[in-house]
């Protein structure tokens, strides 16, 4: 103070002002106390502002002995890191504090502490700890009784989560990056960012649940203590609409959201798709770094099969013709697919056996897993197929992604054609059978070809193609039953009478059996009906085309040619009415067939 007043020139001056001083003027008032000796209690509350502030006023032992800042770092060193409790609140008061905590290592050395602590193992925590949280509101530190564990309690392996997520989100990066290296599980570090995650951003969950806390220094979840500074949650904003300014509000959201992608651990399986895809809906509202949106894809891609419908419906904010973002389901589906040939290429990737058991296994159900991405795939096409905005192409590319053998069963694939051909009324002949060749008619079951077979939307090929590829299944199968059956009375002896043969059938074989007949029988019956109905349609058409012949000659024929006719006419009756009627019958018709003829070419 000295030194400024001397530095300022001015003989009159009496005011001096600290705008800069950090922790404020309770820090200030606090100094000025112990430099006048009077007893000044140091807590967990106010150690680190009053550390900044003995730093900032330069009281340091060159000046006495016992200064301020050693009596400061030495509370520091001695009471705050090896409590954990004050470890988790000297690193939150630090908030306020920056850069001069940063500077002084003091938001180093606590997150170091609460790191060591956090990987302790359970057994041996005798310290008081928040743990989950009621459903209600957690309550605050000074309102919290003792918490410590008891004897017979056992302590959880997420105890830590609900105190470290109290913390601003780059001293929880500071944190988790600590506890990482470490050596803590990586599903324990996933679950508590997915746990801040849902404390911070109120929009990651759909049903409203988590509430956003306040950055002044609020230590509990309540909604009523963040809400001067949240005021609802990310649901509330609206990215893509306009091209309006970012609020403080979004702002702060898209650098959480960014900061937890970062230290998310790379390992599969450390959060879980459904938290991932939320996340990523939220990025793309939030419009985060490209390059950080790309890599949550990606992330995504490596456990796409564990993804949801729900999930995948990802509104377009980049102000995109369709409802959905289709093109972002199909680069998943890119990304799931390079995943997929790159483990199946790769088998020898994991040279020790004791690397995460569980992933391997993971990694082993190929198949399975595209079969789900294909199920999944098909119920996201039938969703947004009634968007009528979403193009032929977009459908026809998102359906062929999946090889072939993803799909035993193309009923799924099916429903989303016959969907979006509800949804888009006018199409042409050619785009839906383009549209169509996008599905095996082999792979249908026996419902999907009943309905397929009396579809109207369906163009007529797809239509036959399906009935002859039911017809092709029952012959083959009752050739195949008809083989089996001789070979069985050759290598077999002779079964004496039906009642045995049903005796030594099991009871799921012959159920199976009576519903295929059952079904044989109802495909043979619609064959024949539909037989039934094109000859019926064809005798019909045959009748309208004599009948439009007869009057296209009718109306060719002129005046006197029909008096001809007529007069032809009565020359028949004449020439048969003279004759008898008898087994001369032929003859007479034949002379009068001959005697117009004659007539009519002696006239011409």
């Amino acid at each position: 103070m000295n030194r400024i007043i001397y530095e300022s020139h001015n003989a009159d001056l009496n005011k001096i002002a600290f705008n800069d001083l950090p922790g404020g003027p309770e820090a200030f008032e606090l100094a000025a106390k112990f430099c006048y000796g009077i007893a000044v209690d140091l807590t967990a509350a106010n150690i680190s502002g009053l550390r900044c502030a003995a730093e900032y006023l330069e009281m340091t032992e060159d000046l006495e002995e016992g200064n301020l800042i050693f009596k400061t770092e030495a509370f520091l060193s001695y009471v705050v890191l090896s409590s954990w409790r004050d470890s988790i609140i000297v690193l939150k008061s630090c908030e306020k504090l920056s850069p001069w905590a940063e500077n002084l290592q003091i938001v180093r050395r606590c997150s170091e502490s609460i790191a060591w602590k956090a990987c302790a193992n359970p057994k041996g925590i005798k310290w008081a700890y928040t743990g989950k949280p009621p459903k209600v509101s957690s309550p605050k530190w000074n309102e919290m009784k003792d918490s410590s564990p008891s004897r017979g309690q056992q302590v959880p392996p997420d105890w830590w989560f609900e105190d470290v997520s109290i913390l601003r989100i780059d001293h929880f990066v500071r944190v988790i990056t600590a506890i990482k290296v470490k050596g803590m599980r990586f599903e324990l570090v996933g679950a508590s960012i997915m746990q801040y995650a849902t404390k911070w951003l109120p929009g990651l969950i759909k049903e409203g649940m988590g509430t956003g806390m306040g950055d002044e220094g609020s230590n509990s979840s309540n909604g009523s203590s963040g809400s001067s500074s949240w005021k609802g949650g990310l649901h509330m904003v609206v990215a893509g609409a306009k091209d309006d300014p970012p609020t403080v509000q979004a702002k702060d959201q898209r650098m959480i959201i960014e900061s937890l992608i970062s230290i998310i651990p790379p390992q599969k399986d450390s959060v879980s798709c459904s938290f991932l895809l939320r996340l990523l809906r939220m990025a793309n509202m939030l419009k985060v770094a490209p390059a950080l949106v790309t890599e949550l894809e990606k992330r995504v891609g490596m456990q796409f099969e564990q993804a949801t419908l729900a999930d995948l419906l990802i509104p377009s904010y980049n102000k995109s013709e369709t409802l959905y973002d289709v093109d972002l389901v199909q680069r998943l589906l890119e990304h799931f697919l390079v995943q997929e040939q790159t483990d199946s290429s790769s088998p020898s990737r994991q040279p020790f056996p004791e690397k995460h058991l569980y992933e391997g296994t993971q990694r082993g159900n190929g198949p399975n897993a595209k079969m789900r991405v294909a199920r999944l795939v098909d119920s996201y096409l039938t969703e947004v197929s009634r968007d009528r905005n979403l193009s032929l192409t977009k459908f026809q590319v998102l359906a062929e992604a999946l090889p072939e053998s993803a799909r035993t069963c193309d009923d799924g694939l099916y429903r989303a054609i016959d969907s979006y051909l509800k949804a888009h009324p006018t199409l042409s002949e050619h785009e839906r059978k383009r549209l169509c060749r996008v599905m095996d008619c082999q792979k249908l079951s026996i419902d999907a070809c009943m309905h397929a077979a009396q579809n109207e939307r369906l163009p007529l090929r797809i239509v036959v193609q399906v009935l002859f590829s039911e017809q092709v299944k029952i012959n083959n199968a009752i050739a195949n039953n008809t083989l089996k059956e001789a070979g069985e009375s050759q290598y077999q002896p002779m079964i004496s009478n039906r009642k045995t043969l049903l005796e030594g059938t099991p009871q799921s074989f012959q159920e199976g059996w009576t519903a295929a007949k059952k079904d044989i029988n109802t495909l043979k019956f619609e064959l024949e009906s539909m037989k039934a109905k094109y000859l019926e349609l064809q005798n019909d058409m045959e009748n309208l085309q004599r009948q439009f012949d007869k009057t296209s000659k009718q109306k060719q024929t002129s005046a006197w040619t029909s008096g001809w006719k007529k007069l032809s006419k009565l020359t028949k009756m004449t020439n048969i009415e003279t004759h008898d009627i008898g087994s001369q019958l032929p003859t007479a018709a034949d002379q009068t067939r001959k005697t117009p003829r004659r007539w009519r070419n002696s006239i011409s």
